[in-house]
Formats: C-alpha cells, sequence, structure tokens
C-alpha cells in the first residue's frame, strides 16, 4: 500500500485551534488569572458554554447539585479543569463525530483530569499535565479523519497501543504519538505536554523514561495515570518504575495517586459527594 507522502513528513492537515481556545490559552498562562474574564470568553460560544456546564455536572466531578453559570463552575472547580474541559470539548468538535473515537474522547477526558490533580499534588504545572492527557490520543483521530477506511480496520486489529504505532507506520510512514505531538505543538501547548504525548506509548509499553528529553515528569505522569485508569492494583510497581527516572519522589506520587483516586472514588459514589472547596485565582 502506498504511503502518503504528507503523513511521511507530518505535514498532515492537523486541525487549526479554535479562537476560543487561543484566546483561552492566553489567559490561562497568565499568572494571575482573571476568572471572570475566563467564564466571560467561554459564554461567547452558547453551545460551548452549554457542553461545559453539562460535563462539569456529571458525576465524575462530584458537584452537590447543579452548577447554573460557567462563573459558578470556575468557583468550584477552578479556572484549570473548568479550562481543560473547554478544551475538551472543542477539541472533539474539529473532527467528525465517529463511534470508533468515541473511546478515544472518553479515555481522554478521565486521563486528562488525572493527569491535572497528580500534578497539582505534586506541584508539577497541573494546566500543562491535563492537556497532555487530553491530547494523548489525538492523533488517531487525525488519521482516522484522513483516511477512514483504511485507519478503521487498523483500530479493530491492534491488540494495544505499541502495536497499534507499528499498524500505523506500516501503513501511513507515521503513528499517532507522533501526529499527536504535532497537534499539540500547532495548538501552541506547553513543551512538557509536546513531549510527554510524544513518548507515551513507548514509555506505558516500556515503562523506561526517555533520558535525553527535559521536563520528564508528564511522562511519567502518563504511565500513571493509565495504570490509574486500566489496573491500579499496577500502580504502586509503574510509580516505582517511572517515578526515579523523572526525579520524582515515589513515595510523594504515591500519596498523590492515592488522594486523586479518593476524590474520584467519592465523586462518582452516590450520596458521598460535596462540591470542591472553591478556588480564587488558581489555574489548578
Amino acid at each position: 500500500m502506498p504511503i502518503d507522502p504528507a503523513l511521511r513528513s507530518l505535514k498532515v492537515d492537523v486541525p487549526a485551534q479554535p479562537e476560543v481556545l487561543a484566546d483561552l490559552s492566553i489567559l490561562l498562562s497568565k499568572p494571575d488569572v482573571n476568572l471572570q474574564r475566563v467564564a466571560q470568553l467561554i459564554e461567547t460560544d452558547m453551545a460551548l458554554a452549554s457542553a461545559v456546564l453539562r460535563a462539569v455536572n456529571s458525576a465524575l466531578y462530584g458537584l452537590k447539585g447543579r452548577v447554573q453559570s460557567v462563573q459558578q463552575a470556575i468557583t468550584y472547580l477552578g479556572t484549570r479543569e473548568v479550562g481543560a474541559v473547554t478544551f475538551e470539548l472543542a477539541l472533539r468538535a474539529v473532527f467528525p463525530a465517529a463511534a470508533e473515537l468515541e473511546s478515544v474522547w472518553e479515555r481522554a477526558k478521565v486521563r486528562g483530569l488525572l493527569m491535572g490533580r497528580v500534578a497539582s499534588e505534586l506541584g508539577l504545572d497541573a494546566w500543562a499535565a491535563h492537556s497532555a492527557g487530553l491530547f494523548e490520543e489525538c492523533g488517531k483521530a487525525v488519521l482516522f479523519r484522513h483516511a477512514p477506511a483504511r485507519y478503521r480496520p487498523l483500530l479493530q486489529a491492534a491488540a494495544d497501543d505499541l502495536a497499534l504505532t507499528r499498524l500505523e507506520h506500516e501503513a501511513f510512514g507515521v503513528s499517532h504519538d507522533a501526529l499527536g505531538a504535532a497537534m499539540c505543538e500547532s495548538w501552541g501547548l506547553a513543551i512538557e505536554a509536546v513531549v510527554s504525548v510524544r513518548h507515551h506509548v513507548a514509555v506505558q509499553a516500556t515503562r523506561q523514561v526517555p533520558l535525553q528529553v527535559p521536563r520528564r515528569g508528564l511522562i511519567a505522569l502518563s504511565a500513571v495515570a493509565q495504570a490509574m485508569m486500566d489496573d491500579p492494583e499496577q500502580v504502586p510497581e509503574i510509580v516505582g518504575l517511572v517515578a526515579p527516572q523523572a526525579d520524582l519522589d515515589g513515595a510523594v506520587v504515591l500519596r498523590g495517586v492515592h488522594r486523586v483516586m479518593a476524590q474520584i472514588e467519592q465523586a462518582v459514589t452516590p450520596g458521598t459527594a460535596e462540591p470542591s472547596a472553591p478556588r480564587t485565582g488558581s489555574r489548578r
């Protein structure tokens, strides 16, 4: 099968960042975030604002009662999590709806939340971590949009993401991790997020963090978050392997993981969820 030269050179038609997200990125990059301005920006797109409210009112966030406005959602969850929900919904919107991609978006939502919250516990860049989790598999959506008939069988045939990257290279000359990293760069995400997306498949498969890249913390968190989602009993082992390679204290990582898992469990258990403590002026 001939290899598309555009994909081989990474000159694939990567979706452009929607204007509202570009403006949101600028606001969230500032040390003192203007909460009201963030809410107003999201609310300029009524469809997006409605989708954000539906998302934050889901059981995953564990809010008691329903929030009625984006400003109220920010008060309870913080600008980082509401901003990340906005990015997640907008990311989905730039790709065609497809049943094959639903699991990609569902994992992205949970992975982003886990990586962002664990990063916050560790004092790492929580916005970059949340973004890395959201974008980790977006290269699959790029390939699916590029050639759905050719890519669909690969998704069905691959036993795991490592096997999928091999099939992608055979069919297209490039894999979804590289395309995802290219999309992160084009959307202006932090270098830590780009590096994490680029290397996540190899790190999750081998438990080896590439030492030649800077800021390795988020790559390690990617492997930890994957274990939290797929097999929580493996988390201590994964942390013990990847944390030292990223210059992280394994015991501190485990404490952060346990706190975040307890938060999620409380949120999704009926009758136990309480609103998160309000956070003002925070990007978390």
